[in-house]
């Protein structure tokens, strides 16, 4: 246990000249060939959804953009797709304890409330198997679920929906028969 001690200490003894020595350069404003040498934490970032910076700028969040909870209900793109939330849901209580989402989209207050029940599939368990309670690999809704914003796309979008693949098959198989 000693001699792990001693091997501990004189090991950080030889390193940390070297970790100083490394720290002393990256804070060097040094001009070389490839440019001056950034500064800790002043590094350029990429550009991604919003415009990139370094650590050390801010930049102000985006404004939150307003709901949409226009009626009817959005259409689905592909099959299984989870419906999005119609609905305002800031302050809602989803933990272990309690799901608010439960308290209209449950089996027993769908009736009073309007809202549509949880699907089906969420009363199964990995095995297939039904429960008569909602799953718990299923209970935490925003794992699939998100309320719909009117916004506009921050990136092109070429997504297809499967109706549109298919009639766009039958076109083509159409033209060449033609």
């Amino acid at each position: 246990m000693k001699s792990q001690s001693m091997r501990t200490l004189a090991l950080m003894t030889l390193l940390l000249p070297l970790a100083l020595l490394a720290v002393d350069t990256i804070s060097q404003d040094d001009d070389t060939e490839a440019g001056p040498v950034t500064q800790r934490g002043n590094a350029p970032a990429p550009d991604g959804v919003r415009p990139g910076g370094t650590l050390k700028e801010h930049f102000e969040a985006p404004p939150i953009a307003a709901q949409d909870t226009r009626l009817p209900r959005k259409v689905r793109n592909w099959p299984q797709q989870p419906p999005v939330i119609p609905h305002n849901i800031r302050g809602y209580q989803v933990d272990k304890n309690f799901n608010q989402c439960l308290s209209c989209h449950s089996r027993s207050n769908t009736q009073v409330s309007g809202a549509p029940m949880v699907s089906i599939t969420h009363f199964r368990d990995r095995e297939g198997q039904f429960l008569a309670a909602v799953s718990p690999r299923r209970y935490f809704c925003q794992q699939c679920h998100v309320p719909q914003h009117d916004v506009q796309p921050v990136v092109g979008n070429t997504f297809r929906t499967m109706d549109q693949v298919l009639q766009k098959a039958i076109e083509q198989r159409q033209s060449e028969e033609q």
